[in-house]
């Protein structure tokens, strides 16, 4: 259902109060009992919200000293790079962890005239730190990435660049809260002023070597011959300061949309639920984007920490996540000479099967992973996957040497591409698509969220193939029923149904108080609908 105020602005009396969620921030206390305040890292990282008790400085100070205690013992004994973006809760969020690193005596580097860092340049700097530093480093981002603006998120990367994988997750998740529940008597902590002035706090430019490396992962050259007239909105997050350098830096005849901070995040329209959401892959919160797709050959933009794409051009309009990834599969594997003929594609459980008959057409082997682009971090790091896409507009692919370039999702090369690919090709984005469909079929893909307990989404992550006793989906027969990926063999946490022409993921939101069901159909859109029936039916039972 979508809300009234979907794709329209907010009234400023519904805007967050920034004062009072800061003040939250340091005020409220979580209660360790009450399990939707305790730290829970979810696909990617710890997210909450301070008026909730779930992303307060308390859960800060514990996560903290939970990877200050994870580095020392695993030895990494290299710099902790702490990238933020712009929601209000990251900056003081970023003070406190600063607190806790110098306290353990933890070197950290934070950004140069305290800019705001795009998830992918940490990734970036840590992978570039360790290819020429003995030393180990390690990093922290602090972002929710496209949720609303009184959220706040936290997650840590380890050595290899990437989101971390549940192993080292739940380590850090089980420590964090023994140390609340011990009413952080084990948390170490100095005063924000004493930190800054100590040998352990650096300042260090993410930005720069970023965009001067850009050229070895996109065609920066052919971008700038093509003249292509760009506009880039980074929605008020972490990417403008990045923009403004590639603009100036590429000479590109680029506008930057709205090149300021906004806390509450005013200038946005409303996502399909009627809330603030800096989601570039949804047409009611990228409004305003696509109705400036006239007057520009491409337009784009990246959420708040800059790991997601979205991509609108004048015969697309917004492009669907999923028919860009197919789009940049086939781009790159047909237009990178160095890349290997070994390299497979990855891709998550719930994206098109259109990838599955482009990659056949090209040769290329799919690696299917649950979702979360950590499954892709080991990949991207040896550099047998050349690329890593998720359904939900974040991926990233190898440099054209084939060396690694970031192992967390990189919305701005994934903009630059789009670039790149109407510069080489002289076609929209969505041009390109529709010969896809033309030679491989039309696919009908839709995702419901619909309401979800704990204990229904319990039910839902421990479902196995024996949970449900059918043999045909929307008329057709079942080819296969998964709770594993096909790819690496990892839980995906829910149930995947597949038949000849279609398929059906239903998982529960590691974020929200949902369920989510994903589906496919290659035959038409009555199918599909018929599928998404079949499968709430699915779950009724499984409920009731």
């Amino acid at each position: 259902m979508v809300n009234v105020l979907a794709g329209k602005m907010v009234q400023k009396d519904k805007l967050v109060n920034v004062a009072e969620l800061v003040s939250a921030y340091y005020e409220y206390t979580p209660d360790c009992s009450q399990e939707n305040e305790r730290v829970s890292f979810g696909t990617s990282g710890h997210r909450g919200g301070a008026f909730l008790k779930s992303f307060n400085e308390a859960h800060i100070m514990a996560i903290t000293q939970a990877v200050c205690e994870y580095k020392k013992k695993m030895h990494y004994d290299g710099v902790l790079y702490i990238a933020k973006d712009t929601h209000a809760l990251s900056t003081p969020a970023q003070m406190t962890a600063v607190r806790v690193c110098v306290a353990n005596g933890i070197s950290v580097a934070v950004a140069k005239d305290d800019e705001y860092i795009p998830t992918p340049l940490l990734s970036f700097a840590i992978l570039e730190h360790n290819k020429r530093v003995q030393s180990i480093a390690d990093g922290i981002v602090i972002t929710p990435s496209h949720n609303p603006p009184q959220d706040g998120g936290f997650k840590y990367n380890p050595p290899n660049g990437g989101p971390a994988d549940t192993d080292v997750t739940s380590i850090i998740e089980k420590r964090a809260n023994e140390i609340l529940q011990n009413n952080l008597e084990d948390v170490k902590m100095v005063t924000y002023e004493m930190a800054i002035e100590t040998e352990y706090v650096k300042e260090y430019d993410f930005i720069t070597p970023y965009v001067v490396a850009l050229s070895q992962i996109v065609d920066m050259q052919k971008i700038q011959e093509a003249n292509l007239k760009m506009a880039a909105h980074p929605l008020g997050g972490s990417a403008l300061g990045v923009y403004k350098k590639i603009k100036s830096y590429y000479n590109l005849n680029m506008d930057i949309i709205h090149p300021y901070v906004d806390f509450t995040f005013s200038f946005m329209s409303a996502d399909h639920d009627g809330k603030i959401r800096m989601d570039c892959s949804s047409p009611y919160a990228m409004a305003s984007l696509v109705d400036l797709k006239n007057n520009y050959d491409l337009a784009f933009a990246n959420d708040t920490d800059s790991d997601r794409h979205g991509i609108v051009t004048p015969k697309g309009g917004l492009i669907n996540p999923n028919h860009y990834l197919s789009v940049a599969i086939w781009y790159l594997f047909k237009h990178r000479e160095n890349f290997s003929k070994n390299l497979q594609v990855g891709k998550t459980v719930v994206s098109s099967s259109m990838i599955d008959r482009v990659c056949a057409s090209i040769e290329r082997k799919v690696y299917e992973v649950p979702v979360g682009f950590k499954w892709f971090a080991e990949g991207l790091f040896e550099g047998w996957l050349g690329f890593g896409g998720e359904e939900s507009a974040g991926a990233s692919y190898l440099r054209k040497d084939g060396s690694v370039w970031t192992t967390d999702k990189d919305g701005i090369i994934m903009t630059l591409l789009s670039a790149e690919i109407m510069a080489v090709t002289g076609k929209d984005i969505a041009e390109i698509y529709n010969t896809f469909e033309k030679e491989f079929g039309v696919a009908y893909y839709a995702r419901i969220d619909a309401p979800a307990t704990a204990q229904q989404k319990k039910i839902l992550k421990n479902l196995n193939a024996n949970s449900i006793d059918i043999e045909s989906l929307a008329g057709e027969k079942i080819e296969s029923i998964m709770t594993n990926a096909s790819g690496n063999g990892a839980s995906i946490g829910g149930l995947k149904i597949v038949t000849e022409n279609g398929w059906v993921a239903m998982r529960p939101s590691g974020t929200e108080d949902i369920y989510k069901i994903y589906a496919e159909s290659f035959l038409s859109q009555e199918h599909l609908q018929t599928i998404q029936q079949e499968a709430q039916t699915i779950m009724q039972k499984l409920f009731a």
